[in-house]
């Protein structure tokens, strides 16, 4: 498995509108793509989010990555982007797990 993780800062107000937009996109990204979905995190001491999305390998997420994880509903990206005040050009960490000890509930259908 290969997780990767970005960072966004958010324009005051628009905290709502990111994190549908982010939900949405996730699904949209994962189904299109082959994500295995991922995780938004809100990281206090920099006042930012921080998604860490998981994969089945780096060449599954290397190939969205080239692609910009583009999807079919632009009202969703307009949504995401028009809510970010900041964030960086690159993933702030790309990592291959090693061990995994997380607890997952059984499968819902949802991502």
């Amino acid at each position: 498995m290969f997780v990767a993780a970005y960072w966004w800062k958010v324009h005051p107000g628009k905290e709502e509108q990111f994190r549908a937009a982010w939900r949405r996109g996730t699904e949209l990204i994962a189904r299109k793509y082959g994500s295995l979905g991922s995780r938004l995190h809100w990281d206090d001491d920099n006042a930012r989010f921080v998604g860490v999305a998981e994969w089945p390998d780096r060449d599954t997420w290397q190939a969205a990555y080239d692609a910009k994880m583009a999807y079919d509903e632009p009202e969703t990206r307009r949504a995401f982007t028009d809510a970010i005040a900041d964030t960086a050009d690159d993933p702030l960490l790309l990592m291959e797990v090693t061990d995994d000890l997380l607890a997952r509930p059984a499968a819902s259908g949802a991502v």
